[in-house]
């Protein structure tokens, strides 16, 4: 028998607790990433929600720049924003709540809200790419983390 097996079935030889293991959902690197994305996925769904009331509210707070392929106007980009985001909201809650369903939603809306991002990028050229390096690190986080074996 390995010492290291025997340090795993029990205290050290000399009879302290064994040193802190790491947990079989990966190490703190990881652990403290997913609920960093979870923090993140909490305020980019506040802030979302907040960009698409502006959008509706007033068509002058966002203006295109230049031509893009991707038409849609404001009041559908709101309407856009405002879904994504309270859903992006919520599923944050989960994440901090470490709720099974809310891994693989979060690893869904990121990727969503990446997309919308992308999209939104002839409005708000700067903000969009910001919310879309949060959304790949939130992907990376969610993505990275391993479950528990049964």
């Amino acid at each position: 028998m390995s010492q290291h097996a025997a340090n795993a079935a029990g205290p050290t030889p000399s009879g302290g607790p064994r040193p802190h293991q790491p947990t079989a959902r990966g190490g703190g690197w990881v652990t403290g990433g997913v609920v960093f994305a979870g923090v993140l996925m909490l305020c980019s769904g506040i802030l979302a929600v907040l960009q698409g009331i502006a959008a509706i509210a007033k068509d002058d707070v966002y203006t295109r720049i230049g031509a893009y392929v991707y038409k849609l106007n404001l009041t559908g980009w709101g309407t856009v924003h405002i879904i994504i985001g309270a859903l992006v909201l919520v599923t944050g809650i989960g994440l901090l709540k470490d709720m099974a369903w809310a891994r693989f939603a979060g690893l869904f809306l990121a990727a969503l809200s990446l997309i919308a991002q992308f999209l939104f990028l002839p409005y708000a050229p700067v903000w969009s790419v910001i919310m879309m390096a949060i959304d790949v690190f939130v992907i990376w986080a969610l993505a990275s983390r391993q479950e528990a074996a049964s």
